[in-house]
Order: structure tokens, then C-alpha cells, then sequence
């Protein structure tokens, strides 16, 4: 499990030695860790981005992050070679789930705006997951025309990080971790329908 301390906030990437955080038990257990409930969403590869408030209930809504000022719950999301993207401020965070979809569609620009939806002012960081890497993650002639490239790789953690900078988050960390290459996380490239999922979890700490 990877630890991060971003200023405001506390971070988790868990990989296999946590399990597969769709089974109960080890969701649990990360919540424990987390000290807080867990809070999910439906993922469906796109840029919809929900505010988690006071008001918000236990259903599992459709959705690719999720944003909030709430210091009791801990929003997560599950990837298997996707990224998860966690940005920070003071008084709210952002958990988004972005894959190739999801980042040409805006989902870590949606993250951005319902933090700032939430009050925050001030600077920006953000922490970009375990997900798969430009050393393996390769795509179609399709793909490649969205993102501007003619490599046959996708680097998704460059795009996120030039569309969090580009919104104005400055300071970027990076798990540096390809899902793909490194076994010690599941990968749905590499093991298909068998893969389990990890997850990224996070709270504020003030």
C-alpha cells in the first residue's frame, strides 16, 4: 500500500497484498485503515463528478469521482489500469477514476471544479495512482487521434498531469507505478476478467 500526505489531506493507493476492495472484508479492513466509511460509486467511464454533502445518501450512484468538504467519510474509487487521481486543497479533496474516457472527457477538470464548488480558494495539489503505463498501455489509431499522438503507447499520467496543470495544480505527485508491468497490482490488461481491483482512498486531515 502506498501512503501520501498531500497539505490538507491523506492519501491510500492499496494494490494486491490489500485484496480485491470489492469484497466486503477487505473493504473493510481499508476502512479501518482509513479510520472512516468508505464511500463508492457506480463507475462508468466518464467526467461526472459528485458532491458528497451531509445530505448525500448510502446509494451507489453512477459516477467517476467524487468531491467533498467532509472530514467523516473517506470517497474512493477502484481501477484495475486506469488512474486514480486525488487532488487536495484546504477544506475539500477530489477522488476521480480516469482512464483514457474519462480524461478526454474532463473528469480531472470536473474534479478541480467541485473542489472549488466546495469552497477552496487556495492551491491545489494532487497525487496520480498505480495505473497503467506508457511502456505498456497500448491503444488504437482511434485513441491516439484523441489524444495527438502517433505513438503506439498511451502515456495517460503525462495527460493527467498536463490537464491538472493546466488547470492550475501546480504541485504533482506520482505513484510511479505501471499496474501493467508490476504484479504486486492487478491489471485488467493483463489478467482479463480474473483481475481483482485496487483502490484509492482518501481524507481531509484539517
Amino acid at each position: 500500500m502506498i501512503s501520501l500526505n498531500l497539505p490538507g489531506g491523506r492519501i491510500l493507493f492499496t494494490g494486491r497484498e490489500q485484496g480485491d476492495i470489492r469484497r466486503p472484508a477487505d473493504a473493510s479492513a481499508l476502512a479501518e485503515a482509513a479510520g472512516r466509511p468508505l464511500v463508492f460509486v457506480r463507475q462508468v467511464h466518464g467526467a461526472e463528478v459528485r458532491s458528497l454533502t451531509a445530505e448525500t445518501g448510502d446509494e451507489l450512484v453512477e459516477a467517476d469521482g467524487q468531491a467533498t468538504s467532509r472530514r467523516d467519510v473517506a470517497p474512493a474509487v477502484l481501477t484495475a489500469d486506469c488512474l486514480p487521481v486525488v487532488i487536495v486543497g484546504d477544506g475539500a479533496l477530489a477522488v476521480v477514476h480516469a482512464g483514457w474516457r474519462g480524461l478526454h472527457a474532463g473528469v480531472v477538470e470536473e474534479g478541480i471544479a467541485a473542489v472549488r464548488r466546495l469552497g477552496v480558494t487556495g492551491p491545489l495539489s494532487a497525487a496520480i495512482g498505480p495505473g497503467a503505463g506508457p511502456c505498456c498501455y497500448v491503444v488504437g489509431d482511434d485513441v491516439r487521434a484523441l489524444f495527438g499522438t502517433t505513438e503506439p503507447t498511451l502515456d495517460l499520467k503525462a495527460s493527467a498531469r498536463r490537464r491538472l496543470n493546466a488547470a492550475g495544480v501546480d504541485h504533482v505527485e506520482d505513484a510511479g507505478v505501471c499496474t501493467v508491468c508490476d504484479s504486486r497490482y492487478f491489471s485488467y490488461r493483463r489478467e482479463g476478467d480474473a483481475a481483482g481491483r485496487q483502490a484509492a482512498v482518501a481524507w481531509l486531515t484539517r
